[in-house]
Parts: structure tokens; sequence; C-alpha cells
């Protein structure tokens, strides 16, 4: 497979939200905002790329009764880096994120990629494969997010719109279970006419 095979299949394809519906907890929790959608997103897209870059080169050396402790380790490392800048300088988004982005740790995609993917490809495949990927949440997370904002608040990112009330559903969290249903049924179909 390329890398550009291997960068694009996160987007459509292999979506981590539209198709294999992982990371749910992030992606139903955060994304009331587009802006926070996006932070998430790229929290993850960050925290996927280097733990996908450090475990295909470390993959040889670790054993293989402890290489998903080893990968969690390194996973870890990442995401407490993200946590200790967005603290430290963008303290709101940290703030509206909050447990959720401990949580990188355990979300399945992160994981999954670094078992999956990285531990048996090589540097460059792996860096492709962690960007696709986690550009594709970051997608996917925005596109939630930036719908509830919309329907929610009649805003994006923020800006308002409309100056009137919103369909205050949208923003609780039944909202994000809608939202998400109608656009993983809208996914669908296009991958179905496609």
């Amino acid at each position: 497979m390329s890398n550009m095979q291997n960068f694009s299949k996160g987007f459509f394809k292999e979506n981590a939200v539209f198709v294999q519906l992982l990371g749910m907890c992030p992606t139903l929790g955060v994304t009331t905002t587009a802006f926070n959608g996006l932070g998430m997103g790229l929290a993850t897209t960050f925290v996927l790329l280097m733990s996908n870059i450090v475990v295909s080169l470390i993959k040889s050396f670790i054993p293989d009764k402890v290489r998903i402790p080893a990968y969690i380790v390194v996973i870890a490392s990442f995401v407490t880096i993200v946590d200790l800048v967005m603290a430290g300088y963008l303290p709101e988004l940290h703030e509206n994120l909050g447990l959720f982005i401990p949580l990188i740790v355990v979300n399945c995609l992160v994981l999954g990629r670094a078992e999956a993917f990285a531990s048996k490809n090589g540097l460059i495949p792996s860096v492709f494969d962690g960007l696709g990927m986690g550009l594709g949440f970051s997608m996917a997370l925005v596109m939630l997010g930036g719908i509830r904002e919309l329907l929610g608040s009649l805003s994006v990112f923020g800006i308002q719109l409309i100056d009137m009330d919103g369909i205050l559903l949208f923003i609780l969290p039944p909202g994000a279970f809608i939202a998400l249903g109608f656009l993983i049924a809208f996914i669908n179909h296009l991958r179905k006419t496609t």
C-alpha cells in the first residue's frame, strides 16, 4: 500500500468515527462546538502521529509479552505533553475538553493504530498512517461539532450567524447522538454511491 493510500484511508474508507465507530467517548462528549472538536482532533492527531513514530522505531526492541503496556506508556507520554501544553497555552480549550484529554491514552484509535499498523510497518508508512487517521478523526469531530453548534446556537467556531435561539437539543448529549446518526447515514450513503 502506498503512503498516499495510508494517508487517505483515514478520511472515509477507515474513518474512526464514521466507519469503525472508535473513540465515541470524546466524539460525543466534546463536540458541542466546532472549536472543541478541532482542539480534541488535533490533540489526538499529535498523539497518534508521535506514538506511531516511536512505536515503529522501537518495535523490534519490545518483547511480545509487554508490547501493549509499552505502547500505553509511549502514548501516555505524548498525552501528558499535550495536556501540559494545552493547559499552559490554551487554558479555555483545556477547561472545555477537561477529562477527555487524559482519556486519549485509552482511545481505541490511538492504541489500535500503534498495535495494528505502526508495530508492523516502517517509519514513513507509520507517519502517513498516523497523519491520515488523525486528520480524518479531526475532520469527523469538526463536522459533528460544527453541525451541533450551528443547529444548537446558530453559530460556527463561535461566530454568531443569526441572532436567534437555536435548537437546544443539539447542544445537549442527545443531540450528539442524533447528529452523529445522521452523519453516519450520510457518509454510508456517499460510500455506497462512489
